[in-house]
């Protein structure tokens, strides 16, 4: 096999300079989705699809699933990266969508930290991780301190839990296209992503490409495609274009555990992170939130948010 990237034919300035406004009507969004994801699945000799549970990633894996249908191809596995401090409904909404999709999930975690503390928070001596994770803690991320806390939205944390786990899984299974559900309205350092985003420097992650064919979806446009395309296309009895407009308004006799969408979600969270440091934006559905004046991650832990940049310079999504 020839050397990895020399064997694919994507353009990897598709998106460059391009805004959400560049697609302005939903069919646009979800036509150039479908054509990213095609290419995605076609070009890629190992893809892999990014799972979280949420709503950006579920709206991808829902891309393809379509595409691989219509066009006779493999589902591609599920990379979900176990960071220890989920939302317990959340891992049970991955659990049961896992099984009703016939998904192979591949459970990407740092098992090394994980199994050094019992509580997010509590500290971790540096010296107790392998060779590894220390050559990451002190010589990619220089930080100098002998203690880490166990918080996933932390620089180190971060690292450790989510972009060490993750580029380890790429290595073993020989992914070479991770299918992403990043947007560019989402956060400021994914502005410029382009549609098939290079990660090539083998110093710095496992050489792959991202995929990323959401880009272009606002968060109101997301979900008018679960209300629209996801839900309805899921569950039999959901009729098209109905928008719930509190948590019990599921219409048909239909409770949450039949919806491709997390509870949380209609409890008022807008972005899912960890359990301990993501609260609610709102007491309304994440749908009915003023989506257009307010900060999708404000609910998340700022001191990954405002390291977002270099965060992703070392592999973060």
């Amino acid at each position: 096999m020839v050397e990895f990237p020399e064997y694919l034919d994507v353009a990897y300035d598709d998106g460059e300079g391009e805004q959400p406004s560049d697609y302005p009507a939903l069919e646009d969004k979800i036509e150039k989705a479908i054509e990213v994801t095609r290419i995605g699945l076609e070009e890629y000799e190992s893809p892999a699809v990014m799972w979280t549970g949420g709503k950006d990633s579920t709206l991808t894996l829902y891309f393809v699933a379509q595409v691989a249908q219509e066009h006779g191809l493999e589902v591609p596995p599920a990379v979900f990266i176990d960071h220890f401090q989920h939302f317990d409904e959340l891992m049970g909404f991955v659990d049961r969508w896992a099984d009703e999709w016939d998904l192979d999930v591949i459970y990407a975690r740092n098992d090394d930290v994980g199994d050094l503390a019992d509580e997010p928070g509590e500290e971790i001596a540096v010296s107790d991780l392998n060779e590894q994770n220390q050559h990451h803690v002190r010589e990619i991320l220089e930080y100098e301190e002998d203690t880490f806390p166990f918080l996933l939205d932390t620089y180190v944390g971060n690292h450790l839990l989510k972009t060490v786990a993750l580029n380890e899984t790429l290595e073993s299974h020989g992914i070479d296209g991770i299918i992403s559900g990043i947007r560019w309205d989402e956060q400021e350092a994914r502005a410029d992503e382009t549609f098939f985003s290079p990660r090539h420097d083998p110093d710095i992650y496992p050489p792959h490409d991202r995929v990323q064919p959401i880009l272009q979806f606002e968060e109101s446009a997301v979900w008018d495609a679960f209300w629209n395309y996801v839900v309805p296309d899921t569950v039999e009895e959901y009729p098209m274009g109905h928008v719930p407009q509190d948590y019990d308004d599921l219409p048909n006799g239909l409770d949450h555990a039949d919806l491709p969408v997390s509870p949380k979600y209609f409890e008022g969270f807008r972005s899912l992170g960890s359990e301990v440091s993501t609260d609610k934006a709102d007491t309304q559905p994440a749908w009915l939130q003023n989506l257009e004046e307010t900060t999708e991650r404000a609910g998340r832990a700022q001191d990954k948010e405002d390291l977002m940049s270099r965060l992703r310079d070392l592999g973060y999504m």
